[in-house]
Order: structure tokens, then C-alpha cells, then sequence
């Protein structure tokens, strides 16, 4: 078939209705169209007007991938666009939904189409769950601020620190107040509760999609980051392989600085923020948990917040989790500066969410449980063995450039302590002492001999 005879069909697709038009190979208008946005329109456009020829182009907006599902087994091609970029190269003063048909179809003619990538079918059923699942975060967020007016409102500062912990979900079913008060106050705590129990079950089913995942117990492996920062970096990147460096796994998420150069004059701004800004915003969020890690991230951290300031600090730490999570999903190997226990938790969490299922541990049945200190004692495991007993890979061998780094953050100690089995004092877990590594290193090394 020739080129002569391939049509190029634009469309501006609207949540009601869809602006359409199609052009020969010369760039002649043949006919346009208006149609109502449903699946069965949709359909009989394709199979009466549209030819198996034919290149279509839209823009990436909320139900695209729903008429690309529609469209593609009766064109040739779909190609979707990515709109900032679109705007960038065609501007025109007149701006109607027939202009932007026409110019979606113009560019896809002379091959001018910024293109973005097209996810497959699970990994477009991921970004739904998770966005979903953020957004009920959110209404728990604004809920909380709701109940906190509340009180501010009146005057009234809570005993405790966590208003929603147990103690303070009592001191609000006991608060004494105005009917106006009490009525908001009740009405915010059912919200509440609706929301929570709503999350919880989303938490669940991820858990469930999550555990038979090795890239997502990879990821959790990096410090601060949870099954629901995983999903969504999953979510947002798909095919890892379409990365051909990390710089631009990481600026896929918008976190590398914005540049501006003419001439001799070059300018970098904060950071682009482009992409998608759920997946950004859950690992900015995980970042704040590596100021206080024993290891080479925390010492980044910690180096960067005294000459920067702390949010900077944070962005860039955001930025260096989606490096590292690049290189451990290419490689397929966990984090080498874990630490073990913290990271046991989350993937025994992980694991008894999606499956119901604990390990058992301690003696064996009829033996008597001695403490290895006095008051009770914990062990804390080398973190190889975390990884074997949790079926993630084993980790290779550290390069050279890389002990170097380790030795100048002055991380040597605490990546050797990761090597050994350490038997510390019940109450010495995940959180206590996380931002104490000489503690880890050395006291409890001590414990141990």
C-alpha cells in the first residue's frame, strides 16, 4: 500500500464529545466530524469512517487509553501525544477544537508528534489502583484537618499528641461540647472511619497484587519506601527497559532541575516537576525517612541539609532513591545498605497482608527459651540472610568506586556490621537507635561477642 493512500485522522477528545478530522497524504482536509464521547460511537465511527490505513493521533488526557483500546484493531496505527509538548510546537492565535483536530493530524503527517509511551493493560490497571489510593489518603488528610478545625475553632488543644491514636479517638467520644461542635465532630469521625476501612481493603489488594512481585520487594528494600511507594514508581515507569539511563528514569518522575541556557548564560531552576506527580510525591515522602539512616543515603542527606536546607536536601534524596531504584531493578538485586531488621518488618508485613502467613521463630516446641543477655535480648540478623529468607536476590559483589564512596562517607563501619549477627537487648528494633550507626556498629557488635 502506498503512502499516497494513508489518511491521518486527529482527534480532540473532550470528556462528552470528540472533534475529529482527516487528512489525505497532501495535507488536504477530506472531511471532519463531531461525535458524542461513548464506546459504542466510538465503535461505529471506527468500523464506518476510519480505514485499516489509517494513522490516528489524540492527546494523553483522562480516558485516552480507553479510545486508543477502542480505535486500534481498526486503524493502523494510534499515536498519543504528550499535550505540553504538542503546545510547545504548534501554537495558533484561534484555538477551537476543529483547529486542534488539524493540528494533531498536520503533525502526525509531517511526523512532528511528540509521542509518549503507551503502558500495557497492568500496568495501566496499576496507575488506576494506585491514584485511586491516594486519592483516599487525601480525603483521610482533609477529613483530619476538618475534626482539627473543629477544635481550633473552639479553643480546644487535644491531651495528646495524635489526635487519631487510641487515647485521643477516646478523648474525642468524651469531649463535652457545643451540639454544633459534637454534630460536626461525629459527623467527621463516621467520614473517618468509612475512609479508613476503605483504605485498609486497597491496602490489602495491593498487598495481594504486590507480594508475588520480585521489582516491588526490590524496591522496598531502599529505606523509606513502603509497598505503596513501589506500586506507584512501578506504576509511573512500567518497562524499566525503556530507560536507557537513570537520569532519565529520574526525570520521568520530574525530579532533575529545570535549565535554562542561551549563549554563555546558563541558568538551572528548581526542579520540573513533570511526570507523574503521584509517584514524585510518595517518594519525596519516603525521602524524609533517610535523614536519620546509618548509611550512605542518610550521610548524603545529612551533608547536603547542612550546606542547602532541608527540603532541598529532601528533593535530592528523592532523586537518589529513584537513581539507586533504577540500577537495583536493571541489575535485579536488593539494596546493599539495608538495615536488616527495618527491612525484615516491611517484607514480613508484606507478606502476612497478602498471604496471612507468619514464620515461626523462637525454640523448638518443649525447649525452654533462654535469653542470650540479661532482660531478654533480640537478634538481629545479617542482612544477606534477610534477603535469602525473604527469596530476593543475593547481592553481588560491591565495585570498587563504590567502596571507595562507602569509605569517604565514612559508612565502612556500619557496611561491615551488615555482614555479622547481632544480638542486641529486647527494645533495641527497627526504630530504636536508626540514627545512631555507631550504635549499630560498634555497641551492638560488642553485644554480640
Amino acid at each position: 500500500m502506498s503512502d499516497s493512500n494513508v489518511r491521518y485522522v486527529g482527534l480532540d477528545v473532550h470528556k462528552r464529545v470528540v472533534e475529529a478530522c482527516i487528512l489525505a497524504a497532501d495535507g488536504a482536509i477530506i472531511r471532519r466530524d463531531r461525535l458524542a464521547m461513548s464506546r459504542d460511537y466510538l465503535t461505529t465511527y471506527a468500523r464506518e469512517v476510519l480505514q485499516p490505513t489509517d494513522r490516528v493521533a489524540l492527546e494523553a488526557t483522562t480516558n485516552t487509553w480507553a479510545v486508543v483500546g477502542v480505535l486500534r484493531p481498526h486503524v493502523a496505527e494510534v499515536v498519543v501525544s504528550n499535550p505540553m509538548a504538542t503546545k510547545a510546537i504548534a501554537t495558533a492565535k484561534v484555538k477551537t477544537d476543529k483547529v486542534d483536530a488539524c493540528v494533531l493530524a498536520q503533525l502526525l503527517r509531517c511526523d512532528y508528534l511528540p509521542r509518549v509511551w503507551q503502558p500495557d493493560a497492568a500496568t495501566q490497571e496499576l496507575r488506576r489502583l494506585t491514584a485511586h489510593r491516594a486519592s483516599l489518603v487525601g480525603d483521610r488528610t482533609r477529613i483530619k484537618n476538618r475534626l482539627h478545625a473543629v477544635l481550633a475553632q473552639r479553643l480546644i488543644q487535644p491531651p495528646c499528641a495524635d489526635l487519631f491514636s487510641l487515647e485521643g479517638r477516646d478523648w474525642l467520644a468524651t469531649l463535652s461540647l457545643d451540639a454544633e461542635g459534637r454534630l460536626l465532630l461525629d459527623s467527621g469521625l463516621r467520614l473517618l472511619g468509612h475512609v479508613e476501612e476503605e483504605i485498609e481493603q486497597f491496602d490489602k489488594l495491593l498487598a495481594t497484587k504486590a507480594y508475588p512481585s520480585a521489582p516491588v520487594k526490590l524496591l522496598m528494600t531502599l529505606p523509606g519506601v513502603n509497598v505503596a511507594v513501589a506500586l506507584a514508581l512501578l506504576a509511573a515507569w512500567g518497562d524499566i527497559a525503556r530507560f536507557a539511563e537513570p537520569d532519565e528514569a529520574a526525570s520521568y518522575l520530574g525530579l532533575v532541575p529545570s535549565t535554562r541556557q542561551s549563549a554563555d548564560t546558563c541558568h538551572h531552576g528548581p526542579i520540573t516537576k513533570a511526570g507523574r506527580s503521584q509517584a514524585r510525591w510518595m517518594l519525596i515522602q519516603a525521602a524524609h525517612h533517610v535523614q536519620k539512616h546509618p548509611g550512605p543515603l542518610g550521610v548524603f542527606f545529612r551533608r547536603l541539609a547542612k550546606k542547602k536546607n532541608y527540603n532541598v536536601a529532601v528533593v535530592a534524596a528523592a532523586r537518589k532513591l529513584a537513581v539507586i531504584g533504577w540500577h537495583m531493578l536493571k541489575r535485579n538485586e536488593p539494596y546493599r545498605y539495608a538495615q536488616p531488621q527495618s527491612t525484615q518488618t516491611k517484607l514480613a508485613a508484606l507478606r502476612i497482608k497478602a498471604t496471612g502467613k507468619r514464620r515461626t521463630s523462637g525454640p523448638r516446641k518443649g525447649v525452654k527459651c533462654q535469653a542470650k543477655l540479661p532482660g531478654g535480648s533480640r537478634t538481629i540478623k545479617p542482612l544477606a540472610q534477610v534477603y535469602t529468607e525473604e527469596n530476593l536476590p543475593a547481592l553481588g559483589a560491591a565495585k570498587p568506586g563504590e567502596l571507595r564512596n562507602g569509605q569517604a562517607a565514612e559508612t565502612a563501619t556500619f557496611v561491615e556490621s551488615l555482614e555479622r549477627e547481632h544480638i542486641v537487648p529486647r527494645g533495641h528494633g527497627p526504630r530504636a537507635g536508626k540514627s545512631q550507626p555507631q550504635e549499630f556498629a560498634t555497641g551492638l557488635q560488642a553485644a554480640s561477642s
